[in-house]
């Protein structure tokens, strides 16, 4: 879910996120290596300055106790791929403002909230006394999480961490780790396939341009060269690979359909590239 475009001119468009880019001074975008410590600093500085003008673009369609994968407009109301809720111990990574973890509430799950962010869990503090539905909050990485080991009955994700941490393999070691024997992992991402093809939701955004092998991370940079943005790309057998050594059982792998009537555009996501291209991939894994 890249932020930028390289426009006609050359110059590169950050039209959706002025305020993180005029903040954080980002002038440009590149594909280099980034590590784990670079990616964590520039996510959490992201997504921080991000906060505000997210929340305004997406909050609605997101809603305050709604749990929706994907720009696509799945719901897990729709969809079940977490299996029965009620009365269970529910991880949310990368929770954002935490729609999904008060959507779980409301349906008896005992949720917890985890993001990287504090300014957008400000957003989820504002929600919570908003609705009235109020989930534990928890600012913490990913990659290290604040729990003992087998505390949790399920874990969730809706394109949250995932893509932006370095180590993914160590996310899903760490999910592993705080799941107990036969929970599942449920997260969704950005299709693999969507690396191949620019940011762009228009006809331009339908032709190949970049190498779909090329694991090299998305970096948008300030004029210190200090990453500002970080995205990482795995493909669809890296993926496997990773929730495979980390000890899951890959249970299904849900591609949305861009569904008919459906015409809300979010950054890369329209109905053009939707009707010809999968957008959204979700992993549902149980845990051995």
């Amino acid at each position: 879910m890249q932020n930028t475009t390289d426009t006609d001119d050359g110059t590169t468009g950050f039209s959706e996120h002025v305020s993180a880019v005029e903040a954080l001074g980002t002038t440009g975008i590149t594909h280099r290596p980034v590590g784990p410590a670079e990616s964590r600093s520039a996510s959490r500085l992201w997504w921080d300055a991000d906060a505000d003008d997210y929340q305004a673009a997406h909050g609605d369609f997101l809603g305050d106790v709604q749990f929706r994968w994907c720009p696509e407009g799945l719901t897990e109301e729709g969809a079940e791929l977490l299996g029965p809720v009620a009365g269970r111990n529910v991880l949310e990574v990368g929770c954002g403002a935490a729609s999904c973890s008060r959507w779980l509430a409301v349906q008896g799950a005992r949720p917890i909230a985890l993001d990287l962010s504090a300014g957008m869990l400000r957003h989820a503090r504002e929600a919570n006394d908003r609705s009235g539905v109020d989930v534990p909050l928890v600012l913490a990485d990913a990659g290290a999480l604040p729990f003992p080991d087998e505390s949790f009955d399920l874990a969730c994700s809706a394109f949250g961490a995932v893509p932006f941490v370095a180590d993914s393999a160590a996310v899903m070691r760490e999910v592993h780790r705080v799941l107990r024997p036969g929970a599942r992992w449920v997260f969704a991402t950005t299709h693999p396939l969507r690396w191949a093809f620019p940011d762009d939701p228009g006809p331009e955004g339908l032709t190949v341009y970049h190498s779909y092998f090329d694991r090299t991370p998305y970096a948008e940079f300030d004029d210190d060269g200090r990453a500002t943005y970080v995205e990482h790309h795995r493909t669809l057998g890296d993926r496997v690979r990773e929730l495979v050594a980390a000890g899951f059982t890959l249970v299904d792998l849900v591609e949305p359909e861009w569904p008919e009537g459906h015409q809300e555009v979010w950054g890369q996501w329209s109905p053009l590239r939707g009707a010809l291209v999968p957008g959204t991939a979700i992993y549902v894994c149980r845990r051995d």
